[in-house]
């Protein structure tokens, strides 16, 4: 396979060549799963554990490779390579690590456009969009919006579901598609650059892995059928997995996400809520707390009827989850600095009284 094909660029050459990774083979992670990998070269394809030293190098898992980075690695079997180095990521698209408060987990590196899909039963939610473009924004990522399963629901109920989306979510394409009937599938597939990586995010059963059939033109991923109990399609997707398609450009899909949460990435809610932060510029206090002030020209356009309650309800949740995992984050930077501290001052006494 060409690099080109997964999106390798001079920029990438630039940086194998200054960092002595000429003579390594250098190719793109395609499947993360507990730390080990297979990774696309122009070889072929590898089974890849990473060298000890990159392991132990490691302050966090985030510093380990991630399904969309680059790495350099060599052969030492038929099918199998050792992981020598992480290239520099471009973008990072990661959420709040599920059960672990304060810490992030990587979605995936390396990425251009985030496809946020949601289908037209019960799993649609108008929050949930703006949680996924907000870990988009925070991560300078241009977001999409796929809605699928256009084909459960006729045209005036389609084209009132857009509307909504459309009303609340300014300046983000939104594409209504059917894997079933084909419908909307070319105009996305006009979008697909060659060179460029799409990832799919949503939750189990909104269609990604048929979509990524629809968009390739071939069954690549194993789909279940809907269930009529729960009105979607069976999940299958279990890990993160990276799909070149025909005109150059790269898919990765991911499994279904229960929860998105957001982290303290900066720009996140401010694209998301663009509205809400131009309307705080001109209140009449700098500091103010858009609850009860006089002059509060964000209290002002709900009154009004300029601003829904329910958006600035969800602004309200989103940005005080925000406060808290910044929180977190410094109180662990203090609590290691502290321990640090601590080890080094041990250090230095038993080097004192050693003799």
């Amino acid at each position: 396979m060409n690099l080109e094909d997964l999106g390798y660029n001079e920029t990438l050459e630039g940086y194998r060549q200054e960092h002595g990774f000429d003579h390594h083979l250098v190719g793109r992670v395609t499947v993360e799963h507990r730390e080990r990998y297979m990774v696309s070269t122009e070889a072929g394809e590898y089974d890849a554990e990473l060298l000890g030293n990159l392991r132990f190098a490691a302050e966090s898992k985030n510093d380990l490779p991630a399904v969309g980075d680059w790495v350099a690695l060599s052969e030492y079997d038929e099918g199998k390579a050792l992981i020598h180095a992480v290239f520099p990521r471009h973008t990072v698209l990661e959420r709040q690590a599920v059960g672990k408060f304060g810490e992030k987990q990587i979605i995936a590196t390396n990425i251009d456009y985030g496809i946020i899909v949601q289908s037209v039963n019960r799993d649609f939610s108008i929050n949930r969009l703006e949680r996924y473009l907000t870990l988009c924004h925070a991560a300078k990522i241009q977001p999409l919006i796929v809605v699928t399963k256009v084909d459960l629901i006729s045209e005036a109920e389609q084209e009132s579901l857009l509307g909504k989306i459309r009303s609340r979510i300014a300046d983000v394409p939104v594409f209504a598609v059917s894997n079933e009937t084909q419908a909307g599938i070319g105009a996305l597939k006009n979008l697909f650059v060659k060179g460029k990586t799409y990832c799919l995010l949503g939750s189990s059963g909104v269609g990604k892995s048929s979509l990524i059939n629809s968009l390739s033109g071939m069954e690549r991923m194993k789909t279940g059928a809907i269930s009529e109990g729960i009105d979607r399609g069976k999940h299958v997707t279990t890990h993160r997995e990276l799909v070149p398609l025909v005109n150059g450009a790269v898919l990765i899909d991911n499994p279904g996400m229960r929860e998105v949460g957001i982290t303290d990435g900066k720009g996140g809610l401010e694209n998301t809520f663009e509205k809400i932060y131009a309307l705080a510029e001109t209140c009449k206090f700098s500091d103010c707390t858009h609850t009860s002030e006089i002059g509060c020209a964000v209290l002002a356009a709900l009154d009004s009827g300029e601003l829904e309650e329910e958006v600035l309800e969800h602004f309200y949740k989103m940005e005080n989850e925000q406060a808290h995992f910044t929180s977190t984050v410094l109180e662990r930077k203090v609590r290691d600095k502290k321990f640090g501290k601590m080890v080094r001052e041990v250090k230095k006494y038993k080097k004192k009284t050693k003799y």
